[in-house]
């Protein structure tokens, strides 16, 4: 579609790859050109499966925004179409080459972006698609579920994994008690799919549609983040001290674990065994929240609303499971949630602010800002050096983790110890990092790992933006600058100073570290063959 003409030559250039020459003359909208463009998006669809209004991406297509501002109105080229089978084996993703246009972007982000390479284009003519090896499942190649080949796709061949149905049954089923809880990223882009601003903060109007959808708890997902904050803390003190593997690695992006345990089974012993924030406060209400208050465990079904869609893979690990009772029962994405707002008929933009729900509704500002690269390490840090210093350190902003650089690095004075750390966004990153450790030439102490480029503010299951938005705006910055403004609000700003940690300790987890700690909110992780194919 970006043919153009230049002056003096034959035939049609591309403009996005033709490079531009002194005394260059360039016409982009000729007759013959917008005649040539018509012609070629004619021929797409021509090869398209036209389901628009049953389709995920309806109103934020980039091929149906060009067939209205071309006025298409019926198909000039019918014929021949290709049929593949819907991918939908993978608890995360969806792919459709049904809607495929063949422009390569999910390739290009995957290979390029993420180095993954998981997909490419098979077939020659005709037959072209996009696939994986030997044209096998997403779930049975290298695929690590991040998303981001979904926020890149300008249609619907690539979508999350519903589950919308599911949780709607739950909810008007009157023997079931549904509790939900909100990831920190969600409240600053939810508001996008109701025309706001990006990086608004939405958090009182999301509570208040939650309750008007239903739902018998809203808790705040920032909570488990503090008590991940009480773990990995904890865990990273004992490696320092008594000599354990190290650098020691966040756990808490399901993206990067299986990145992880695909590509560097050998290294694992470096990853933290701390469950992430939802699968720990998911494990917590079916077990404290559940005894505490003499409700049934095995009637709660617990949703979680996450920015990620690798969280919906993550949700369905065997190990994410406490007797027998699986932490979360169903991940929702930020866009699956803007949908169930939509069919319940609030008019978001207009619902006042509600408060989450207590006992577990009150969260410190280190929680919210896991959403962002750097969040955790830094969440992390203020923790293990109060702890470590034996005081309460007045200055514990650490802006040397923030920012957009795909590797952070820097040295802090701690007790004494000059503990290096490092803050990793984005898988291709990732794997420098691994191929360093796996060399033994990296003196961290501690490193943090994001799967999607940016962190969860710009996970797979955000609101997605045309390639315009992303060339012209920040949107990373402006989620992520929301998030730190919701922590410099916040009256308690260090994990181990929210009460609720406190008192969930006390009346039930013990101590950080202790057993029941570990059988709630540990885990462990296991080597994978890279391509698992029956």
């Amino acid at each position: 579609m970006c043919i153009v003409e230049v002056e003096g030559r034959k035939g049609f250039a591309t403009s996005c790859i033709q490079k531009a020459e002194e005394g260059m003359v360039v016409h982009t909208h000729t007759p013959e050109v917008l005649e040539a463009r018509h012609i070629i998006l004619d021929l797409i669809l021509s090869n398209h499966k036209i389901e628009c209004l049953t389709c995920t991406r309806s109103g934020n297509c980039e091929l149906q925004k060009l067939a209205e501002k071309f006025n298409i109105q019926k198909i000039e080229y019918p014929g021949e179409m290709t049929k593949h089978e819907v991918d939908d084996k993978s608890p995360s993703i969806v792919r459709d080459f049904n809607k495929c246009i063949l422009c390569r972007r999910c390739i290009a982000t995957c290979k390029n972006v993420q180095e993954i390479g998981a997909i490419d284009c098979i077939e020659r003519g005709f037959e072209s698609c996009i696939s994986t090896t030997y044209d096998n499942s997403l779930n049975d190649v290298d695929c690590t579920f991040c998303g981001q080949c979904i926020e890149s796709c300008p249609t619907g061949a690539l979508h999350e994994k519903e589950n919308i149905d599911e949780v709607w049954t739950k909810l008007k089923d009157p023997d079931t008690y549904v509790v939900v809880q909100t990831a920190p990223a969600v409240r600053v882009a939810l508001g996008e799919e109701f025309g706001m601003l990006i990086g608004t903060n939405v958090k009182g109007k999301m509570v208040t549609a939650l309750k008007r959808m239903g739902f018998n708890k809203i808790f705040d997902t920032n909570t488990g983040a503090d008590l991940t904050i009480m773990e990995e803390a904890n865990e990273f003190i004992e490696r320092i001290q008594n000599g354990g593997v190290l650098p020691m690695i966040t756990s808490c992006s399901p993206g990067w674990v299986r990145f992880a345990e695909k590509n560097y089974g050998e290294l694992l012993s470096h990853l933290s065994s701390c469950k992430s924030p939802h699968q720990m406060f998911g494990a917590l209400i079916k077990s404290y929240f559940a005894e505490k208050y003499g409700i049934d465990k095995n009637k709660i079904c617990t949703v979680s609303i996450m920015p990620c869609i690798a969280k919906k893979y993550e949700c369905s690990r065997e190990e994410m499971e406490v007797d027998g009772l699986r932490d979360v029962d169903y991940v929702l994405t930020t866009r699956e949630l803007a949908r169930m707002i939509k069919q319940a008929n609030l008019d978001f933009t207009e619902l006042e602010d509600s408060n989450f729900d207590e006992p577990m509704g009150e969260a410190s500002g280190a929680g919210a800002i896991f959403g962002t690269t750097g969040g955790v390490m830094e969440a992390a840090i203020r923790t293990a050096i109060d702890t470590l210093e034996g005081k309460n350190v007045e200055q514990f902003e650490y802006k040397e983790v923030r920012g957009e650089k795909g590797i952070k690095e820097t040295t802090l004075q701690i007790a004494g110890i000059d503990v290096k750390i490092a803050v990793v966004s984005g898988l291709a990153n990732a794997r420098k990092i691994m191929e360093q450790i796996k060399a033994g030439n990296l003196p961290y102490h501690f490193v943090e790992i994001m799967a999607c480029p940016g962190g969860c503010v710009m996970g797979g299951g955000q609101p997605i933006k045309s390639s315009k938005v992303r060339a012209t705006v920040d949107v990373r910055k402006l989620r992520a600058d929301a998030l730190y403004s919701i922590d410099e609000k916040s009256v308690i700003r260090k994990s181990h100073e929210n009460p609720v940690m406190k008192q969930l300790y006390e009346e039930f987890l013990e101590k950080q570290g202790s057993h029941v700690a570990h059988k709630y909110l540990h885990t462990e992780y296991r080597a994978k063959e890279k391509y698992e194919i029956e």
